[in-house]
């Protein structure tokens, strides 16, 4: 025989000794709970349908275990909003075995438990103390991470600094730069800002030096070693 019952908003068609996980039973490990909402019972092509339940049937189920559902985590986000919630949820499960089928109001074999009377008011205030304990550290672990996103990003101290000049720019007259072909006005600030303003300097660039402007300005090896040789020549003139 088989009946299909009616529990935690959900239909299920169960027989005797079916293992079923249904939404939880206030009950202990062992106990009996009597399922009141049979929509339909019957054996083999034989089916009565109630309307909507069956008067007078009844299944009972012996509780297995107390648990919990796999966690389902609900993102949301918000674009250009800096807005992000993210809330994870776990269904309590109870596992029940199907004892009995009953019908025409038949008794149980076994009675059902009794339900568990009130708490005191003290013991109410004592969980909710509890659970208010465990919830404070999410919710300022949560607060954190919204101000640590909300918080504008600083900019590096390398950044914000300006960087020193890669050469020591000598005392007197800086010379034209844009005189050597290929430096214009662009690039001669550039050296500046780096400490170069005479020809004197560029004639005197090490293979060392050529690699350190390669490396920290837009210029390649071979501009400098050209712009060297012309400045060489510039040098002896003045």
């Amino acid at each position: 025989m088989f009946a299909v019952i009616k529990t935690g908003g959900k239909q299920y068609r169960v027989a005797a000794n079916d293992l079923l996980k249904i939404e939880k039973v206030e009950a202990k490990v062992g106990d009996i709970v009597e399922i009141g909402t049979v929509l339909a019972h019957g054996e083999g092509e034989n089916v009565t349908f109630g309307a909507p339940f069956v008067d007078g049937a009844l299944v009972t189920a012996e509780v297995v275990e107390q648990g919990k559902n796999r966690t389902v985590i609900a993102f949301k986000k918000r674009r250009r909003q800096n807005s992000r919630r993210k809330i994870g949820h776990r269904q309590l499960l109870t596992t029940v075995r199907i004892s009995e089928i009953l019908l025409g109001g038949a008794k149980p074999s076994k009675k059902a438990a009794a339900k568990a009377e009130a708490k005191a008011p003290e013991a109410k205030a004592d969980v909710a103390a509890e659970a208010k304990a465990e919830a404070a550290p999410k919710e300022a672990k949560a607060k954190k991470e919204a101000k640590a996103e909300a918080a504008p990003k600083e900019a590096p101290a390398s950044e914000e600094a300006k960087a020193a000049p890669l050469f020591k720019a000598p005392k007197g007259e800086p010379d034209d730069l844009t005189v050597i072909k290929g430096i214009g006005p662009v690039a001669a600030k550039d050296l500046a800002e780096q400490g170069i303003v005479t020809f004197a300097q560029l004639a005197k660039l090490t293979e060392k030096d050529v690699a350190k402007i390669d490396e920290h300005m837009p210029f390649s090896a071979d501009q400098i070693k050209d712009w060297r040789e012309q400045a060489k020549e510039l040098a002896k003139k003045k």
